[in-house]
């Protein structure tokens, strides 16, 4: 029989299969399987709607067989199987699904789960073969067929005697290359990963001969290699079963195995949807996070899944980046795919259940929070970081979604708090949602600014992220209660007898307080009196706008152009003892003040975590002044 040629656009559509479609050569292995799984169900379905086609279901299976002397592996279904007009049309057609026309073709059939639609995962086949040849009969004929090809060259189709109704696919694999070695599909450790891998939950067994060692029988130490029929794939993925008959210790343990961690996650998130669009997550918050999960090598995403057939290992696009966190799978049966199964084609279907997700997953951390206090600080301990760049990523546009999970350690017996808490404690007349930034809480309580707040009552929330303050501007109020720096601009704490007050002592030491200015030149924009200190002799602020801690953290940032600096601006007590010093120094000593107001503005450097510029003058300086200091008491 002359060989049939495959067409114009089909051999184009070919060539770019075995060269370019597929990122990974071998899902070729999950196409054919995946096909075969769909002949199953057809003939399933052809048994329930015929009685004389009914088949047990538990004769529908796939069968691997591998033979490294011929080089072939092969695959059988018992499922429907073709005729010789399907073979022209399926096979001799690139992109003619023959799944897709029955599904069509068939009214009652629209609720059946057909993997392939598009026809055209066989042919990956032949980026692993250089010969393929299916053996077929049909559930509706007598007649057997044999189709042959070598690639884009054409194919044969010619009659066979055969006895079982179903498909027989066998590849002659290709010669190994210097980057590619197809002797590993020869290797039954290499079929077992990848159905397990692609097809652990394709819902007919998928078996293989394996060659086992077993004791001889009243020897010691004696065995013998017997070939075992092994079903290599699970069937029922533990995510389409019913939640309540499923152990803690099920979940545990698929989370261990399947996602590599060493400990049991700290919350599953379990559900399925049915309706327009249809499918089941099983997801997992774990208990610790990856070394590297701050980093840029972290790869976040879920695994997919269509119709229990692996796709993708890490979609992104699934979760969105501030619940990066998540682990876990989604399996929908209404994804359609490309015809490389591995991107997806309806980016609108992908976009509707990854909202789907995410507002399950804020849910559920809601309800945490609310339910589970203690188990939700510990998640925040460990992934509270990711929500606080969530809250400044994107210009804040998930503020709205983030802001009520984000706890801070708070001065109200440095316990963690919500937004939310804190305003509904505020005191009387407060205005302001108070917080302090710097290294450490340890650091923040010992700040000279922290004295009046707690004077006052005031709860001080710690900020000791770089990305908290940059978080909070983006936020800029929560329940119209405007944030407000303790060590930045006017806090407004006085009393109008004590702003009075303020205002006399500046009048009275304006002179004073421009000679101290002109001393640090532009090191600071101004020196003036100070509302917030009580028992601290100076302390540093900056005005509006760029705060110190930003400046620290855009410092720190690579290839940072112009420097950012904070506007500084010095404030002196003057109910301290220091400044009675220098009212006394400006009048007998004034040529003094320029060195006590470069030691004070060092000192509240120094407060506020920022290096000096010459340590060794600024010793030499101290010592001075403390010699200078006991001659003047002699």
């Amino acid at each position: 029989m002359a060989k049939k040629q495959f067409k114009a656009e089909s051999k184009r559509l070919l060539d770019l299969m075995i060269n370019s479609i597929y990122t990974h050569k071998e899902i070729f292995l999950r196409e054919l399987i995946s096909n075969a799984s769909d002949a199953l169900d057809k003939r399933h379905f052809v048994g329930l709607t015929d009685a004389k086609k009914r088949v047990d279901s538990d004769k529908l299976t796939i069968t691997i067989e591998l033979n490294q002397n011929d080089r072939t592996l092969t695959i059988t279904d018992t499922g429907i199987g073709m005729s010789k007009v399907e073979l022209e049309n399926n096979l001799g057609t690139i992109a003619k699904s023959g799944s897709l026309d029955f599904k069509n073709g068939n009214p009652q059939a629209e609720d059946i789960d057909i993997i392939g639609q598009f026809g055209v995962g066989f042919y990956s086949a032949f980026m692993v073969s250089k010969k393929i040849v299916v053996e077929t009969l049909g559930v509706m004929e007598d007649q057997g067929y044999r189709w042959v090809s070598e690639g884009a060259d054409g194919y044969n189709i010619t009659n066979i005697e055969r006895k079982d109704i179903g498909t027989t696919i066998t590849l002659y694999l290709r010669d190994n290359e210097e980057d590619e070695k197809y002797d590993d599909y020869l290797e039954t450790y290499k079929i077992k990963q990848l159905v397990t891998k692609y097809s652990d939950y394709v819902r007919y067994p998928i078996n293989m001969n394996v060659e086992i060692s077993k004791p001889i029988a009243d020897t010691e130490n004696e065995y013998e290699t017997i070939i075992e029929l092994q079903t290599l794939n699970s069937m029922v993925p533990l995510w389409k079963r019913n939640k309540k008959d499923i152990t803690e210790e099920e979940y545990d343990n698929f989370y261990t195995d399947k996602f590599m961690d060493w400990e049991k996650p700290q919350k599953v998130i379990h559900y399925s949807i049915e309706g327009t669009l249809s499918y089941q997550a099983l997801l997992f918050i774990p208990s610790n996070a990856p070394y590297n999960f701050y980093s840029q090598d972290y790869d976040a995403g879920l695994q997919l899944y269509s119709k229990g057939v692996f796709i993708m290992d890490k979609a992104n696009d699934l979760i969105p980046e501030y619940f990066r966190f998540a682990k876990g799978l989604v399996d929908s049966d209404d994804v359609s795919l490309n015809i490389s199964r591995e991107i997806l084609q309806q980016d609108r279907q992908l976009k509707t259940i990854a909202q789907s997700i995410e507002k399950r997953v804020r849910t559920t951390l809601v309800d945490m929070l609310a339910k589970e206090r203690d188990e939700y600080e510990v998640f925040f301990k460990t992934f509270g970081l990711q929500l606080k760049y969530g809250l400044y990523s994107e210009y804040g546009a998930n503020k709205d979604k983030l802001q009520d999970l984000i706890l801070f350690t708070s001065s109200n017996e440095d316990k963690y708090v919500t937004l939310k808490e804190y305003v509904e404690r505020m005191k009387d007349g407060q205005d302001s949602i108070y917080y302090a930034t710097g290294e450490s809480i340890e650091l923040i309580k010992k700040l000279p600014q922290m004295e009046r707040l707690n004077d006052k009552g005031y709860e001080v929330l710690y900020f000791i992220d770089n990305v908290d303050e940059f978080a909070i501007k983006m936020l800029n109020t929560y329940m119209e209660k405007p944030f407000k720096s303790i060590n930045q601009g006017e806090l407004d704490l006085d009393s109008e007898e004590e702003k009075q007050t303020k205002e006399d002592i500046k009048k009275e030491n304006s002179t004073l307080l421009e000679k101290l200015k002109e001393a640090l030149g532009d090191k600071v924009k101004d020196v003036t009196i100070s509302s917030r200190l009580t028992t601290h002799p100076v302390c540093l602020i900056s005005d509006e706008g760029v705060s110190f801690e930003m400046e620290k953290v855009l410092a720190q940032m690579p290839n940072q152009g112009q420097e950012i600096k904070a506007t500084r601006i010095l404030e002196i007590n003057p109910n301290h003892d220091i400044f009675k010093t220098l009212q006394k120094i400006y009048k007998k000593k004034p040529e003094l003040l320029v060195d006590y107001a470069d030691l004070l503005y060092t000192q509240a450097l120094l407060i506020e975590g920022f290096p000096i510029e010459d340590p060794v003058a600024y010793s030499n300086k101290v010592c001075q002044m403390m010699i200078e200091a006991n001659k003047s008491r002699k």
